[in-house]
């Protein structure tokens, strides 16, 4: 039996049961945190049904664009798809445009669609943790697509592609230069490439392609279950769509996703972990004797690994 007041509606895909839960989970006030955690906890069983991908590229390849292309194409053929757009937070008003929804205006009221734009709050952990769980609520109110849209190729990259079972990366068609700006680890990390805008400039596009294959064909290793791909797409016209969602059930086949979400949960599981040691840790030091040490460390009067010796002992360095 749900004890939970959201629990029913949202097992039963409530949109707006779904948007409250997740509004819930993002709150930082204990109550609500502990609130959060029992309906997490109820609708757990319900949720890890859904294909998860994780979208990044440039800013102005056309991230929205193409989410709201493929997102209608998939809801148009029955699927029900939840987008999960992480805006940045300003780091002098802590503020965030959060205009996702006004960029994919069809997808918006589509009625087997949801868009939750959600702050990044300034902190990378932060962001991965509120949009684990609101990944789980989009699977428990039966959303069987869920879409993660990052703020731009930089480090929450790593943190989305670890959360999601596939990492998309949208390229343009003068990748040539791109591929200059865009760091090795963010090419690490795709499980399939997209030259977006290809019907602005086909020939450019067709290059782009080959250099994003060639690149991935060096990053990739030989005996890696899955290929990485390079597709090419236009988000405007529809075309290469349909190749780019049959690379994802490809994908889906091709790669254990149940020994990757568990490989997934328990590096979650770490980061908290920390997180929780070091909450409890400053909540028990005492903070004028670290704020001596600091300045002791900050005056090269001792090394970092001194100053840690002497708060925790000689064991902790």
């Amino acid at each position: 039996m749900s004890t939970h007041p959201l629990t029913s509606p949202l097992l039963s895909g409530h949109r707006r049961a779904l948007a409250k839960a997740i509004t819930l989970t993002e709150s930082t006030r204990p109550e609500h945190e502990e609130s959060a955690q029992a309906l997490l906890a109820e609708v757990l069983p319900h949720a890890g049904r859904a294909i998860r991908l994780g979208l990044t590229g440039v800013p102005g390849v056309g991230k929205s664009t193409f989410i709201e292309a493929l997102g209608l194409r998939l809801a148009d053929a029955g699927h029900r798809v939840a987008v999960l757009a992480v805006d940045p937070s300003s780091a002098r008003t802590g503020g965030s445009i959060m205009g996702d929804k006004t960029r994919m205006p069809r997808l918006t009221v589509h009625p087997q669609a949801f868009i939750r734009p959600s702050p990044s709050g300034g902190t990378l952990g932060g962001v991965a943790r509120r949009t684990r769980e609101a990944i789980t609520l989009c699977e428990a109110a039966g959303y069987d697509v869920v879409l993660v849209e990052t703020v731009g190729v930089g480090q929450s990259e790593t943190q989305v592609a670890a959360m999601t079972d596939l990492f998309l990366l949208l390229t343009l068609p003068n990748a040539g230069d791109e591929l200059q700006g865009i760091k090795r680890g963010i090419m690490e990390l795709a499980d399939l490439c997209v030259v977006n805008k290809a019907d602005t400039n086909p020939q450019a596009a067709v290059r782009a392609q080959t250099e994003l294959r060639a690149a991935l064909t060096l990053l990739t290793p030989h005996d890696a279950p899955w290929r990485p791909l390079a597709l090419r797409a236009s988000a405007l016209s529809g075309e290469g769509l349909d190749e780019v969602w049959a690379a994802v059930e490809r994908y889906r086949e091709a790669v254990d996703l149940p020994a990757k979400r568990r490989a997934q949960t328990a590096v979650w599981f770490d980061e908290l972990l920390r997180e929780a040691a070091w909450r409890a840790f400053q909540a028990g030091v005492d903070p004028e004797q670290l704020r001596q040490l600091r300045a002791e460390v900050e005056a090269g009067r001792l090394t970092a690994v001194q100053g840690v010796a002497a708060l925790l002992g000689p064991s902790a360095s």
